[in-house]
C-alpha cells in the first residue's frame, strides 16, 4: 500500500474514533507553484459517469465489462494491472491545468510538459523516493490500461480503442534519480473531454479522500445531482456505476461505513448519503448559516444563467465563494442576482478570479 494512504487509514499510529478519516494536507498553499490551484480541479464528466478506474489498492489484473443503456465500455489491465482512482489524480491534475490555460485563451495540446515535484504537491501526495516511485508506476498502469467503448466524448458516438495515457517519460532526473520533468501525451479521448469543455470542477478536498470508494462515490455525486436538491439510485446499480467487485452485501456494508464515517466527521465533500434498504438517496450538502444573518435567495433562473457564463464550473462553488467575498466585504447587492452573474462572467473569464 502507498505509504501517502498510511496514515489516512489509520495504519501508520494508533487508530482512533476521533481521528478524521481524510488523508492529512501534506503541503501549505504556498507551496502550489502550478496554475491548477489558483483555478480550480477539474475531471472529465465521462469517466466520471463510468468505472473506467480500480477502486482496488493490488494490483487488479482482472478485465470488466460496464454496461448502461446503450453505452458501453470494456476495460483490461496491463501486466501491471488497471489504472486506479489515485492514478486518476495524475488526469486530474493535466486536465485542470489544460482547462486553465484554455479558459485564459491559451492553446493546449495533448502533449503536457510539467514538473514531478508541482504535480505530488498538488495531489497531496509524499515527495519522498517512494512518492516519485510510485508516480512511475501510476504512468505505467495509465498507459498500460486499454479500454474499448463506445461512449460518446464530444458528441461523437464511435468505437474506440486507447489507453489514458499515449505515453509518459521522463526529461530531466537528478543525480539522486528523481524525476524533474516529465512529459505526458494524453489520449484523444481526454484531450477531446477538454477541448469540448466536457468536465466538471472538483473540490479540493478530493485528494484527501482516502478510501478509493469514497473518491468514487463523490464523483458519481457531482456528476449525477448537478442543480437538483438530491438524487436517488438503486444500491445495485450504484455499486455497478462506482467500479465495486465486492459482493452487494459487502457493498452495503462499505457504503453505511462511509455515512456513518460522515455524519461523525463531515469529511465526504459537498455530498451526505443516505440508504433505505435498497435506494440510495444522494443530497447537497448546505454550508451552515449564521443565525445572525438572512441569507439572500437567488431565482432559479440565475443559476441557468450562471452555468452559461462560467462554463465546466459548478456554479454552486461559485455561489459559495461569491457568498463568502459579499461577506467579507460587507458589500449589499441592490440586485443580488446581478451581482452573482457579474461575479460569474469575471469567474468564467479570468479563472483566478477570487
Amino acid at each position: 500500500m502507498p505509504d501517502y494512504l498510511k496514515n489516512g487509514l489509520g495504519l501508520g499510529g494508533d487508530n482512533t474514533k476521533d481521528r478524521s478519516p481524510l488523508l492529512p494536507v501534506r503541503h501549505q498553499p504556498d507551496f502550489f507553484v502550478c496554475d491548477v490551484f489558483d483555478a480550480a480541479l477539474k475531471g472529465d464528466s465521462a469517466s466520471m459517469e463510468h468505472p473506467i478506474f480500480s477502486l482496488s489498492k493490488k494490483p487488479d489484473m482482472k478485465p470488466r465489462r460496464y454496461e448502461n443503456g446503450a453505452n458501453w465500455a470494456e476495460v483490461k489491465p496491463s501486466a501491471k494491472g488497471l489504472a486506479t482512482v489515485f492514478d486518476r489524480d495524475i488526469l486530474i491534475y493535466c486536465i485542470s491545468q489544460l482547462m486553465a490555460a484554455l479558459n485564459d485563451g491559451r492553446q493546449i495540446s495533448r502533449t503536457l510538459r510539467l514538473r514531478a515535484y508541482d504535480l505530488l504537491i498538488a495531489t497531496n501526495r509524499d515527495t519522498s523516493g517512494r512518492g516519485y516511485l510510485q508516480l512511475k508506476e501510476s504512468f505505467i498502469r495509465l498507459q498500460g490500461t486499454q479500454i474499448e467503448t463506445n461512449i460518446i466524448t464530444a458528441g461523437k458516438d464511435i468505437w474506440d480503442v486507447f489507453s489514458l495515457v499515449d505515453r509518459a517519460r521522463i526529461v530531466k532526473e537528478s543525480r539522486e534519480g528523481r524525476m524533474q520533468e516529465i512529459e505526458i501525451v494524453l489520449s484523444d479521448w481526454v484531450f477531446q473531454a477538454v477541448e469540448a469543455k466536457e468536465v466538471l470542477t472538483l473540490d479540493r478536498r478530493y485528494f484527501q479522500l482516502a478510501k478509493p470508494l469514497e473518491r468514487r462515490l463523490y464523483e458519481l455525486a457531482r456528476k449525477h445531482v448537478g442543480q437538483q436538491t438530491c438524487f436517488r439510485i438503486g444500491l445495485e446499480k450504484l455499486c455497478n456505476k462506482s467500479g465495486s467487485q465486492s459482493t452487494l452485501k459487502e457493498f452495503r456494508r462499505l457504503l453505511q461505513s462511509i455515512i456513518v464515517d460522515d455524519k461523525c466527521h463531515d469529511h465526504m465533500p459537498g455530498y451526505s448519503f443516505y440508504l433505505d434498504e435498497d435506494i440510495v438517496e444522494i443530497r447537497r450538502k448546505c454550508a451552515p448559516e449564521r443565525p445572525d444573518r438572512k441569507r439572500v435567495q437567488l431565482k432559479t433562473e440565475t443559476y441557468e444563467r450562471a452555468q452559461g457564463l462560467a462554463p465546466g464550473w459548478d456554479v454552486y462553488v461559485i455561489e459559495a465563494d461569491w457568498r463568502n467575498w459579499i461577506e467579507k466585504k460587507s458589500i449589499k447587492p441592490w440586485s443580488v442576482d446581478a451581482h452573482f452573474l457579474s461575479f460569474c462572467k469575471r469567474r468564467g473569464k479570468y479563472p483566478g478570479f477570487l
